[in-house]
């Protein structure tokens, strides 16, 4: 297998164990940036979903206990809802928060998702791990497109970044 040629714009998906998915990726911003582009409506609407998409709701309680809602709607007008509850922040190192994609049978498996921002000479690297509770609901999580939807969320934050520079 060959080496990205840019980290920028590779995203990484491992399963290091039988019950997690870590997603990786690294941005040319300064965390402060990526963190905001996190923590605010205005920004996350801009590049939340997968390409193609748009966020029809965006609703953030952007604290330790306040919720979060997000609708992705396609343009044939499918809509893919989201939803959780903040669990943790500590700004601009960390966000814990609970993750349900809202559609059977995936709306019965909420995963609490641990998300790191580190930074190293000017770059960013957002790793994500969310936990399940078995290997077979990790597994369908994997197979229901969530890689290919990461992945092209995750350019669109980079874009965005760029514009908030």
């Amino acid at each position: 297998m060959a080496e990205p040629t840019s980290t920028a714009s590779t995203l990484t998906v491992t399963m290091p164990s039988d019950r997690e998915i870590v997603m990786t990726r690294v941005f040319d911003a300064l965390r402060r940036l990526v963190f905001e582009a996190h923590s605010k409506p205005e920004h996350v609407a801009q590049w939340w979903g997968p390409r193609g998409t748009t966020l029809s709701v965006c609703e953030m309680d952007f604290r330790p206990g306040g919720a979060w809602r997000y609708v992705v709607r396609e343009s044939n007008g499918k809509e893919s809802p989201f939803k959780g509850v903040y669990r943790e922040i500590v700004p601009p190192e960390r966000i814990v928060w609970t993750f349900i994609y809202d559609v059977e049978p995936y709306s019965v498996h909420e995963t609490i998702e641990t998300m790191i921002f580190t930074e190293q000479d000017g770059k960013t690297t957002i790793t994500t791990t969310s936990p399940y509770p078995s290997r077979e609901v990790r597994d369908g999580v994997a197979a229901s497109g969530m890689e290919e939807g990461a992945r092209e969320t995750y350019d669109r934050l980079a874009e965005h970044l760029e514009s908030m520079k």
